[in-house]
């Protein structure tokens, strides 16, 4: 096994899980504010059980690359890719979330600026997709500002209690092919 990676900014890390961070997680994930964006496998309310039941791994794969992002030592919120195979191979996805008291503050761009260029070496990537749902503008827009171009949407790609939404889809590109399409 690599050994664990911890990405420094000042106040910001970006480090494995650890199980001491179930007060910080609850406190964190447990808000309907961030679980309007994310996948339902994130529930809402958010509980002690949920919080265990992800830092034992049985949620998602917490591999190399599933980090919490730490401000001041403690965990308020996580970032990770999934892997593509096959013929996408080379390839991953990208998700992230943030407790709201730490919105509007710059530290996702922050995230991003360390994780990204990271990430796309250590995983061998040559192109990682981030989707946003329609009505998380701000997300959007810090893709944008650290380097990841609007490739599209996909329409009704998401049904998320009852609802049909749009996904935003962005991409960065590793090497020289990376820049936009004239």
């Amino acid at each position: 096994m690599p050994e664990p990676v911890a990405l420094v900014d000042a106040d910001l890390q970006l480090r494995p899980w650890r199980s001491e961070d179930l007060p910080a997680l609850l406190a964190n994930a447990n808000q309907a504010e961030v679980v309007r964006g994310l996948s339902s496998r994130f529930p809402h309310p958010y509980t002690a059980e949920d919080g265990r039941a992800f830092l034992a791994g049985e949620v998602v794969p917490l591999d190399r690359w599933a980090l919490a992002i730490c401000r001041d030592g403690q965990a308020c919120g996580g970032i990770s890719i999934t892997c593509g195979s096959g013929e996408r191979c080379g390839t991953a996805s990208l998700g992230y979330w943030l407790g709201p008291a730490h919105w509007n503050q710059g530290l996702m761009g922050r995230v991003l600026a360390l994780y990204v260029p990271w990430v796309m070496g250590d995983a061998g990537l040559h192109r990682l997709l981030a989707e946003v749902m329609v009505h998380n503008p701000a997300s959007a827009r810090v893709l944008l500002r650290h380097g990841f171009i609007e490739e599209g949407a996909a329409r009704w790609a998401i049904r998320k209690d009852g609802v049909l939404y749009d996904l935003r889809r962005f991409a960065w590109l590793a090497g020289p092919s990376a820049a936009a399409p004239a």
